[in-house]
Formats: C-alpha cells, sequence, structure tokens
C-alpha cells in the first residue's frame, strides 16, 4: 500500500494521518481471537483494571504470532517506510482496552518516555494505532493536538505518582503540566481521532495526546505497533523487552494475506 500525496501532506502538517479502513473485517476478526487469547495471559505483560479486566496488554507480538504477522503486515510496514524514509523496527507494541469506567490516559508524549527511559535519541518513530472497534467521539477516542510534534520533546512533563494506575500504565508515562497543555492547546487545538475498526492511525511519536474515560457501554480498543528507524534504537535497557526492544531487525512485509491465512486455517 502507499500513501496518496494528500495524505503525505496532512501527516507533515498535523504529525498524523488516519487510513480507513485499511484493515479487512476478517483481518480484524484474526486479530480479535489473538486479543481474547492474550487477555488470559498471566505475567506482568497484562496490567489490568481493579475489575480484573485488561487494561493494557504489553508486547503482544512478542506473545501471540498474528500480533507478529500484523507488525509485518504491507499495509503497515510500506507506508513506515513512506513516512520516514528507512527502515523501521518494533520498539514497543501494546493492546489499550478501554472498557467501561476504565482508567485516563493522561496527556504526553510516547517519545517522552522512549527518550528520558529507553535512551530512543530522536523522535523518528511512529505509534501505528489500530482501531478494534468502531470509535466515534463517545467511547473514549484518542485526542491529539494537531501540529504538535514541531516542539520535539516538551520538557514540562513528569511521572505522576498519584495517578490511578501509577503502578501499571502509569509507571513511565510522563505526563504534560497542566500549564503547559493549556498554552499547547491554545496554540495548537484539539481533534477526537474517530473512524471505524480497521481504520489504523499513523501517529508521529512526539504528538501530544491522551484519553479520557469511557462512560459508555461499548469498549474502545486500539492494537499499536509503534516502530522507530533502525538508526533510532534505545540505548538503556532499563525496562523488559516486552516494553522496550532488543531486537532492532528492520521489519520486511509478509505477504498481503498474511493475517486472513489465520483465518483460512481456523476454517
Amino acid at each position: 500500500m502507499q500513501l496518496t500525496q494528500a495524505q503525505m501532506d496532512e501527516y507533515r502538517t498535523k504529525g498524523y494521518v488516519l487510513v480507513p479502513g485499511l484493515l479487512s473485517g476478517d483481518e480484524v476478526d484474526v486479530l480479535e481471537d489473538a486479543l481474547r487469547d492474550l487477555g488470559t495471559h498471566d505475567g506482568p505483560e497484562v496490567a489490568r483494571e481493579k475489575s480484573g479486566k485488561p487494561h493494557v496488554i504489553y508486547g503482544p507480538h512478542l506473545l501471540d504470532e498474528r500480533v507478529g504477522a500484523l507488525a509485518r503486515h504491507p499495509g503497515l510496514v510500506g507506508p513506515s517506510r513512506e513516512l520516514l524514509g528507512k527502515d523501521v523496527f518494533v520498539h514497543q507494541s501494546r493492546v489499550n482496552a478501554k472498557q467501561y469506567l476504565g482508567a485516563i490516559v493522561d496527556w504526553h508524549q510516547d517519545w517522552g518516555t522512549y527518550h528520558r527511559v529507553d535512551g530512543v535519541p530522536r523522535d523518528e518513530g511512529l505509534m501505528i494505532s489500530v482501531f478494534m472497534d468502531d470509535i466515534d467521539t463517545c467511547n473514549a477516542p484518542l485526542m491529539c493536538l494537531p501540529g504538535s510534534h514541531v516542539h520535539g520533546l516538551v520538557s514540562e512533563a513528569s511521572i505522576n505518582r498519584n495517578a490511578e494506575d501509577s503502578d501499571r500504565a502509569a509507571k513511565w508515562r510522563y505526563d504534560i503540566s497542566y500549564d503547559t497543555m493549556q498554552r499547547l492547546v491554545d496554540q495548537h487545538g484539539m481533534e477526537p481521532i474517530v473512524g471505524p475498526k480497521g481504520s489504523v492511525l499513523f501517529l508521529q511519536m512526539a504528538v501530544v495526546h491522551g484519553s479520557t474515560v469511557n462512560i459508555t457501554p461499548r469498549r474502545r480498543t486500539i492494537l499499536y505497533i509503534n516502530v522507530c528507524t533502525t538508526d533510532n534504537r534505545g540505548e538503556t535497557f532499563q525496562r523488559p523487552e516486552y516494553l522496550a526492544a532488543r531486537d532492532f531487525s528492520p521489519l520486511q512485509p509478509l505477504p498481503p494475506d498474511c493475517l486472513t491465512r489465520y483465518r483460512k486455517k481456523a476454517a
């Protein structure tokens, strides 16, 4: 798959571009089966809500071959190379499941953690966000500040030890201060990222983003394959491999049926 010039221009301006329906319904079904299996995994990779339901699953591409195939899907690898101009590797993958009344994700940059904790030197990377559900303005969409990537690393950020999930998903997240957010929102505005399931968002890793609590009965799950260019590697190895890569091999695209073949096997 190749992005259009309009899509490339949108990415350069906003720091992100959404490709609606990039994955088919059958491909999403395969990934849904994978997430169902991953939700039963008993290990440190799974952070759970107080109810016991999975909130975040880290490193799913290391735990399940179907998610591993997604990371090499030509619809993800091709645009990543186009946008970044280089080969890429998976720095981190995760699943964020916004269940009813699940924890909020305060304003932050993924690069805030990748740089400060993992030692990733530059913001040459993408959050590739695969919509596992229909997402609208009601069920806690990802919210972004368009154009905020031009600031690079936002220094007015810190780990919030008082966050509800400070021992889980927020443990390494550098939340941006309220005063700084007010300034950034005044400058850039905010945009909810909405679209049908199967849509894929390519988000530059320095874009400021967050999401609120989901008070609807409709789930909002996003599967992230976060990539960096192969010459932009983490150097500290403070966090385990399911949070920060040890394998810097460039992703090579698989055939277009790399996901649907699992559905054929099941049949």
